[in-house]
């Protein structure tokens, strides 16, 4: 578990830290030259019950609220800190409100410098602790009691310390099963370590000698060579936990805050999120339908346009469905807490404006009027949501570790749920092996798009033997995988929805279909192409010939084609394949003799006009039997 202090600059946050844990948390020289803290400081604490807390202590200057709001992120129980001689304070204010946003559920008021109340006079602490009893009312800190504390006296820390443990046993532990997800605060390097990132383990369990990636920007493999916490060597650290990461495979250079360490390959990297935001009910004006603002998320900080999807304008104290569209990619979770702040402070509490929780991760760009298909989100249903995950994945489907990182469920709560909807149609196993899962509702629509454009084909050449396998794959979508285009397939074959012979599939009962008519028709236009040998009429004179169409007369001569009685040449000219066989014979012989061949060579040896002998010689150059050199061919496998 993490605790974290809040509270205004100069309220004495980090001297209450070093009183509880013997740790002076500010490490910068400018932070002892100035007396104020600018970056984190981390620390940890045994708890009366002999856990052991990690400690997060913020700086409380309004100029460094975008790093409070880094050590924020991890923090499960706060610790609010107000001074006994100033009370309430902007970043008083705004340090409760990130809390808020960000989710922190538990927490106590420490009333520090305890020991100037009794010069202030005797009504003082009971205004200060009005005033603090104004600001909390409503959040997770209200009814707790005021602990004053003095950290030069000693005052009331054996208090605090007891109360910090009492809170504790009712904070729920993080999800030790989820992906890994570590926002990094702090990169260096450690001589005779080499580079080493640190955090607070958000998700996920971390061991020894994983390979892992650093996103965005470094998607690894990179190898855990070392895990601290506390400041001791572990095999493993779990969720809740700060963190040390020695890294092999990357110099400290490239490492920073603001990247996430994960698991190599479980986590994308993503510029939209759907999310679920809430507009501070002190908020001066509501927000309207887009807004740019900045996005605090983890560690990391990026500018993102909000984009609502339900809702014209987000009134103060309201909560929509949204979209954050990111000028950077970051990395997140389902149900991660994020802030959004503006450029201008609101009046007396900073310029933290609203907040919220991840609902997807890698979502499509959405419409206005989107809301209808995230809401199903809000509702905390496994099910629901991984047959969500699965119709936005369409065609190309998840597998079951996408379906992990997209949904951050454990992997047996994932599995408990994957049977019973496998069970009921509503999701198809499609690999077995790569454990790729589609949505039963995705598979009949290709099933019903399938059957269309096979009947579409039919009405259109009905003397075709059957739509070319690939051709429909690539007709249904262009990035159909394969996988789940033999299991549509298989479908429709075993329904006897569709025939399937060699690389052709068809309707039952469709596909060349020839009336007496149309084969009595066939049957001439072979007859004349066999009797014109190598000089036959072109499709135009065919049609004349049979009184039909020129469209239709090009599906007969297609049927005599897949026959393997007739070869077509060009748009125009169809010849007998056995007469196109003999002259191959003859041009092969011819080249095998005299090496090369010119067009009127050629000519000579066809016998026919350049109408004729033009079409042939190209033909033969497709066909792969001669090679075009200038004016001259030759025979391609000499």
């Amino acid at each position: 578990m993490i605790i974290g202090t809040a509270g205004h600059i100069d309220h004495g946050k980090t001297s209450l830290v070093k009183a509880l844990t013997g740790i002076d948390t500010d490490r910068l020289p400018e932070e002892k030259r100035r007396g104020i803290t600018l970056e984190l400081g981390f620390a940890h604490l045994v708890l009366g019950d002999g856990r052991v807390a990690g400690v997060v202590d913020v700086p409380g200057h309004e100029r460094f609220v975008k790093a409070m709001a880094a050590g924020a992120g991890g923090v499960d129980l706060a610790v609010l800190v107000v001074a006994a001689d100033e009370g309430v304070m902007p970043q008083t204010r705004e340090h409760l409100d990130i809390c808020r946003l960000l989710g922190v559920r538990a927490g106590v008021v420490a009333l520090t410098k305890a020991d100037l109340l009794e010069g202030l006079g005797p009504d003082w602490r009971a205004l200060v602790e009005a005033d603090v009893a104004t600001l909390v009312a409503g959040t997770f800190l209200e009814g707790r009691p005021v602990l004053p504390v003095s950290s030069r006296t000693g005052e009331g820390l054996e208090a605090l310390r007891t109360a910090l443990g009492q809170v504790a046993r009712d904070v729920p532990p993080r999800s030790a099963e989820g992906p890994v997800l570590l926002p990094v605060d702090r990169a260096f390097s450690l001589k005779g370590f080499g580079s080493v990132v640190t955090g607070t383990l958000l998700s996920g369990t971390l061991a020894l000698e994983e390979s892992v990636a650093v996103l965005p920007g470094l998607p690894g493999p990179l190898r855990v060579r070392g895990l601290h916490v506390h400041g001791l060597p572990v095999s493993r650290g779990v969720a809740g936990q700060r963190v040390a990461v020695n890294l092999a495979g990357v110099e400290a250079e490239a490492l920073s805050r603001g990247g996430v360490l994960v698991r190599a390959g479980e986590l994308p990297e993503t510029s939209m999120l759907d999310v679920e935001v809430s507009l501070l009910a002190a908020a001066p004006e509501a927000l309207p339908r887009r807004r740019k603002l900045l996005l605090h998320l983890g560690t990391a900080r990026v500018e993102a346009t909000l984009a609502l999807l339900d809702v014209e304008r987000l009134e103060p104290g309201e909560t929509a469905l949204a979209q954050l569209r990111l000028s950077a990619p970051v990395v997140a979770l389902p149900g991660q807490r994020f802030i959004l702040r503006g450029a201008r402070a609101l009046p007396g509490r900073g310029a933290t404006l609203a907040g919220g929780r991840v609902l997807s991760i890698t979502p499509p760009r959405r419409r206005r009027g989107g809301a209808g298909v995230v809401a199903p989100l809000l509702e905390a249903d496994p099910a629901r949501q991984v047959t969500w995950l699965l119709r936005q994945a369409g065609y190309r489907g998840l597998t079951s570790r996408e379906l992990f990182a997209r949904s951050a469920l454990a992997p047996r709560v994932l599995s408990r749920v994957l049977e019973p909807l496998g069970a009921r149609g509503e999701i198809v196993l499609v690999d077995r092996e790569q454990r790729l899962y589609l949505s039963g509702e995705m598979l009949e629509g290709l099933k019903a798009r399938a059957l269309a454009l096979l009947a579409a084909f039919h009405e259109r050449e009905p003397l075709r033997e059957g739509l070319p396998r690939e051709e429909l794959r690539q007709r249904l979508s262009d990035t159909l995988d394969a996988r789940v285009f033999t299991r549509l397939v298989h479908a429709l074959v075993e329904g006897r929805r569709v025939e399937g012979e060699r690389d052709w599939l068809r309707l039952p009962g469709r596909g060349r279909t020839l009336s007496l008519d149309a084969d009595a028709a066939r049957t001439r236009l072979v007859a004349d192409l066999v009797a014109a040998g190598l000089a036959p009429p072109t499709l135009t004179e065919l049609a004349e010939r049979v009184k039909l169409p020129v469209p239709r007369v090009r599906e007969l001569l297609r049927v005599a084609v897949a026959e393997g009685r007739v070869v077509g040449v060009s748009e125009e000219l169809y010849f007998d394949a056995g007469a196109l066989a003999g002259l191959k014979e003859r041009l092969i012989a011819y080249l095998r003799e005299k090496k090369e061949i010119s067009t009127q060579g050629f000519k000579e040896l066809v016998g026919l006009s350049r109408k004729f002998v033009i079409p042939l010689s190209e033909h033969f150059d497709r066909e792969k039997v001669t090679l075009r050199v200038g004016e001259k061919r030759v025979l391609r496998r000499a």
